[in-house]
Order: C-alpha cells, then structure tokens, then sequence
C-alpha cells in the first residue's frame, strides 16, 4: 500500500452541486481535480443515466449549472474567449448544452458578474449581479467622452477608497459600495429590471412558479452593515402572469397587485438565513444574537407573503448547514428544498450531517439514515434522496437512500482506486467527559504500520470556527501526517457546533477558557490511552479558530514541543478593527471593545502572554486573508521573535482564508510542507 503524500489532494475526485433532471431520469454533478502541474483546479459537468456516470463538458472550467428542462442544461463561461469587457465592467456568458449530444453553445450574456440564476420562462431568470456604486459605467459613451471615462477607470486601480463596513471580504476582495442585487432579466430583448432596493445586499431568493413570486432577503445599509434584514416579497410578471393571477384570485390573495411588493415586518431585528417558498406561505430561519451572539443557531418561521406578518413556528437549536469539516472538498450544491408542503434542510447533529424535515407544525423528523460523515449536498425526486457524502471515514461518493430508511445505496466510485491502493489510517473513537461534566467527542488516528513497542511523535489538530465539527470524514493532511508516523489526535471542545447554542457558547470571559480545558484534558486522555506517544514529542496546529487557539496555547502552557499557528488570531482589538467580520463577530465573541472594556479585549487576545511564549512555532499566513489579516499574525510573530522564542512566518501572496482547503496547489504543496518539515524538526529530533 502506497502512503499518503503531500501532494495527493491532485489525485483525489472532488464531487458538487448535484441535481436531479425534471423529470428524474438523470444527475448532473461538477467533478473536480486540482492540477499540481499547471497550480490551478479543474472541473466539468457529469451525468448519470440508468446507473452509468459520464462526462459532459470537457473545457475544464465548467460549474454553477442548472437544469433548463429535462435535456438541457446551462453554465457559465467564456469558452470562446469571445467577450472582452471593457475596462471597469463584467460581463457573464451562459452556454446551453444537450446532454444527449452535441457541443454547448452560447445561450445568452448578462452585462454583470451574476450570481445565483433561476429560470423562470423560457426567455426570461432571475438573478443576483453585482452592482458597483462607485464603478464608472462607460454604456453609451462615445469618442473623447468614452476615452476620458476609460482614462479614470484606468487611474483608480492604483488607490481604493473606503467609507464603510465591511469594506473587503475574505474571497471576494474590496466590497466597498458594491453590493449583490436582485435583477429580472429577459435574455431577448436584453432587458435587465432591478427588484431589490438600490443599498440592499441581498443574501438570497427563492421564486414560486405557481404564483409568479419571489421572496429576497438582505441587509440595505450604506455606511455600516449590521447584519439586520429586511425581506420582501414581489411579482415577477413571467410568462406565466396569467396561471399566476389566477392562483392568486383563487387562494384569496388576488388583492396582491402585479407591481406591489410586499415587505415581511422584521422590523431590522432579525439576520436572515434562508427563506422558502412552501405550500403559499414562506418558511425562514434567523437568528437576532440576542441570547448567544453571532454565532447562534436560528429559529424557523413562518411569514404571510401578502400580509407581511410573521410568526415563529419552532426554536430546533441546530445549525441549518452541514459544518463537518475536511481538506478534501470543492465546490458546494444545494442543501435545502420544500417538498410536499415541508422544509427538508441539512443540519450537523452531533459530529454527523443529517437531513432534517420540518413541517408547518413545528414537528421534527431526522429522514436521513444514521451513518457517521457528513452529506455534502443533495436533491430530491419521486420518493428517494440523492446525495454527495464522505462516509465513515471516506472520501466523496454519490448515494441515494429514501426517506426514513436506515440504508442507503452508494451509486459511483470516483475515489475507490485511491482509497484502495493507499494507506489510510482508520479513525479511532475517543470520547470522554470533561471535568465540568460535558461529553467531548474525539479521535485518534494512529501511525501507518503502527508498532505498539515503539515510541512515537503526535499531532494535536484544532478545527476553525469554533462553531464548527470534526467528524469521521477524510482529512488529507492527517493522514499525510499518519503516513509520516505520527499520532494525529482531534476533537469537538466546546465552542463548535452540532450540540446546540448552550454547548457553543464560549463567549466573554470563557472565550479561551472551557474551550483551551476540553483540548487539555483531550490530550491528557490521548496520552493515557496510548503511552506510545512519547510526551515530549506531541505537536499542536489549528487554522483560523484553530490559529487563535494555537497562540492561546503558547502562552499558556510549554507541554508541546511545536506549534504550527495557521490564519491566525492573536490582537482582539486590531482583529475587529481590521477584518470583514471583526466589528461585529468578533466583539461578539469576546463581549468586549476596544473603548469600554480594552482591558478584557486585551485578556482574551493571545498577544498579551506572548512574552511567556518558549514554545516554537510557525505562522502560515496568507496576505489576502481579510477573515484574520495578516497583521495579528506578524504581531505574534514580532513578539516571539523579540522574547528569543525560536519561530518562522511563511507569508502566501495572493492566497486567502481558504489556503488549506482551495489555495492553489503549489501553495497548498508548499504550506504542507513547512509545516511537516517544522514538525519534523522538532518532534523527530530523537530519531535524526
């Protein structure tokens, strides 16, 4: 058996965005692999019919599809290279393709980066684009007028001008004045209709085909977000305005007009999740942060679309996402859907993904079968789920199983070759009870050809978040690093998700604090379980949540001999001052500012113990990283080196939050690599 290298993320098959054909006779799914020869990811559209998966598109560019009917599918992409905007502007081209035959063909373009895009008539989608209030709009200019106008555009790439928050995003770059609008376009006569209000950022839609409506949520601000929503509901006046008034006039709601738009009375106090059509009414999730902060599960209601009022069906106390973590994944899909009159949504419970339906009631059923992973995205036809899943340990695969069974088929091996020709390393459950008498979720990962008679150096990994899992999925630089002959350990302190809000609530004061015991007492109970990790050899490294948790510890404690401190946090007060969700998740977090309580900011950043650091460590740090910016890494970098602690900053340009997961793969190679080499330094120094 082959061990895990650094570089087999390239090898692996990364599944997304599958969906079902109207008329469920076939999938469409993105295949992607990352190619380490040419540092960049590709992806094509794939099809299963009658058993048998299939490629479709071979450009290497291809996702964000969606089915146009039950033969005919569309994407987005210059494949031709044939449309060159202009200096300042966007333009998005959608192709058309039969998936029976035939080559894609350009289908229409949008002049705008687009979004989310629904059909809804055959010449007519709604859409998100990306609006710039600051962008000079070149459309109609002709001769010096234009050239002046391309001449401005040119001159302001070299400065950036910011008056608001946030004014960047980690992934998407300055945010400043821009914001994603709700647009009605018709691609033949090219008319592109604005729905949304002019400074609303909105979050999402959902459109009801029967009634001919939409429902769009989002934040309409200015010069700060507060992550307030409004919501609104409107006619879209598609081809099918006729069925639509119809259905209207006979479900009593005729009173609502072609041209109303009617607002859902959240009064600015809720942050919005996701909203749905169902059965007339609308379900939503939201949270309004007053009980546990940012990071609080949502509650679900229900809303009048023509009168505007809302109620609360149920509190579930879960998140309405799957937030089991892996370094094996690319690209995403849908994980919510109204089926018969009820909400079905994916939901972490635990450290597993599940299915979840709601129904008006507010009645709960779990529908998906108990098997431990994570389902990564899914869809629905005629009675049976379809779903991309990584499964008791494994990479992504498609299964299907029908609701409320308690099996499920698996219907494609795209990563059985690879899981079959190398060694990895099974998950070994550890779970305990912590000292203030809460379950902590954990495991290990034992070396390759593991020999009890010997000694052997480990690895302590922390997730990002806090609020998210661990779960017995696939982890590529675990088992790379169980291939190298470490112990690698991890688990679920308080803090992440998938055991309601009182289990993540680790804000103010135990910020730091009930977290950093779950991770002690974790390793303690490792170490007793397995006396063949030599204590003087054990590692730490987390990312992000992980990183912040990675400077906490050096200044807290020197029992590991390396720490590897990835995306990291160290500075409260700079952090929230700094970053695109600082000023309102991270006070959050830390129930403090920088202008009433600096002392209590400055107790929960890991920059003031840095001085009692002697533990060494390294930083891996990327200088677009606009989630935790580089700043707080080189401050805690700058300290160690000041108080003779022996550490190395490796800064990636051009690289964000996302570096470990979809940094480019030499960069991915290359940050791997200093952080085994680090370790290797300084926990196999008995073995050199």
């Amino acid at each position: 058996m082959e061990r895990v290298q650094i570089d087999d993320f390239g090898k692996l098959n990364y599944l997304s965005e599958l969906a079902v054909s109207p008329d469920g006779k076939a999938l469409a799914f993105v295949c992607s692999q990352a190619d380490v020869k040419e540092n960049c990811y590709k992806s094509a559209i794939w099809i299963m019919e009658n058993g048998k998966c299939r490629r479709l598109t071979t450009g290497g560019n291809e996702a964000g599809f969606q089915w146009l009917d039950a033969e005919h599918i569309m994407f987005p992409g210059d494949r031709k290279k044939a449309h060159k905007p202009a200096p300042g502007q966007a333009v998005t081209v959608y192709n058309i393709i039969n998936i029976h035959g035939g080559e894609a063909e350009e289908y229409f373009t949008v002049p705008m980066k687009c979004g989310k895009i629904v059909k809804i008539s055959d010449s007519e989608f709604l859409l998100t684009a990306i609006y710039d209030h600051y962008g000079i709009d070149i459309t109609g200019l002709e001769g010096a007028e234009k050239e002046a106008a391309i001449a401005q555009i040119e001159e302001n790439k070299d400065y950036e001008v910011f008056d608001e928050l946030p004014f960047w995003s980690n992934g998407k770059g300055v945010i400043n004045k821009k914001r994603s609008r709700l647009y009605r376009y018709d691609r033949e006569s090219k008319e592109l209709t604005l729905l949304s209000p002019e400074w609303m950022n909105v979050g999402g839609f959902d459109y009801d085909e029967t009634t001919d409506r939409v429902v769009y949520y989002g934040s309409e601000y200015q010069w700060i977000d507060e992550r307030k929503s409004d919501m609104y509901v409107c006619r879209v006046l598609g081809e099918n305005h006729a069925q639509s008034e119809q259905m209207l006039c006979e479900s009593g709601q005729g009173e609502q007009r072609q041209s109303e738009q009617v607002q859902i009375r959240l009064d600015r106090r809720f942050s919005v999740n996701s909203a749905v059509w169902a059965g007339g009414s609308i379900f939503f999730s939201a949270s309004d942060g007053m009980r546990y902060g940012t990071a609080e599960n949502p509650c679900q209601f229900i809303a009048d679309p023509v009168t505007g009022q809302w109620g609360m069906i149920t509190d579930l106390d879960c998140s309405m996402h799957s937030s089991v973590g892996s370094d094996a994944r690319h690209g995403g899909g849908s994980s919510s859907k109204v089926i018969d009159g009820d909400w079905y949504f994916s939901s972490t419970r635990g450290f597993n993904t599940a299915i979840v339906k709601l129904s008006a009631d507010g009645n709960e059923e779990i529908i998906s079968p108990d098997i431990s992973g994570s389902i990564d995205c899914w869809d629905y036809f005629g009675g049976k789920f379809y779903c991309v899943g990584m499964r008791n340990g494994g990479l992504q695969e498609i299964y299907s199983f029908e609701a409320g069974g308690q099996t499920e088929e698996k219907l494609t091996s795209f990563n059985d070759e690879y899981l079959s020709t190398h060694a990895v390393s099974q998950l070994r459950s550890l779970t305990f009870v912590d000292s203030d008498g809460v379950e902590i979720d954990g495991w290990v990962i034992e070396p390759v050809d593991y020999d009890p008679e010997k000694s052997y150096p480990a690895i302590l990994d922390v997730h990002g978040g806090p609020k998210t899992v661990y779960g017995e999925v696939f982890f590529h630089e675990m088992q790379l690093w169980a291939g190298e002959g470490y112990f690698v350990f991890f688990c679920n302190p308080r803090g992440g998700d998938g055991k309601g809000n009182e289990f993540a609530d680790i804000a103010g004061p135990n910020y730091g604090v009930k977290d950093y015991n779950d991770l002690m007492e974790f390793t303690d109970k490792v170490l007793e379980a397995y006396p063949q990790i030599d204590r003087s050899r054990v590692g730490m490294t987390g990312g992000s949540y992980g990183g912040f948790m990675a400077n906490w510890i050096v200044g807290h404690t020197d029992r590991f001999a390396a720490v590897a401190s990835q995306r990291s946090i160290s500075n409260f007060i700079s952090k929230c001052l700094t970053t695109d969700i600082g000023y309102y998740h991270n006070l959050s977090a830390v129930q403090s500012d920088p202008w009433s309580s600096p002392e209590e900011m400055w107790n929960r950043s890991p920059l003031k113990y840095a001085d009692k650091c002697v533990t060494p460590t390294l930083f891996i740090q990327s200088d677009e990283d606009y989630r935790c910016w580089m700043a707080d890494a080189i401050q805690m970098f700058t300290a160690l080196r000041m108080h003779g602690c022996p550490t190395r900053l490796c800064l990636f340009h051009g690289e964000n939050h996302e570096l470990s997961r979809n940094g480019k793969p030499k960069h991915r190679i290359r940050r791997l690599r200093e952080i085994t080499d680090w370790f290797d330094t300084y926990l196999k120094k008995e073995e050199n």
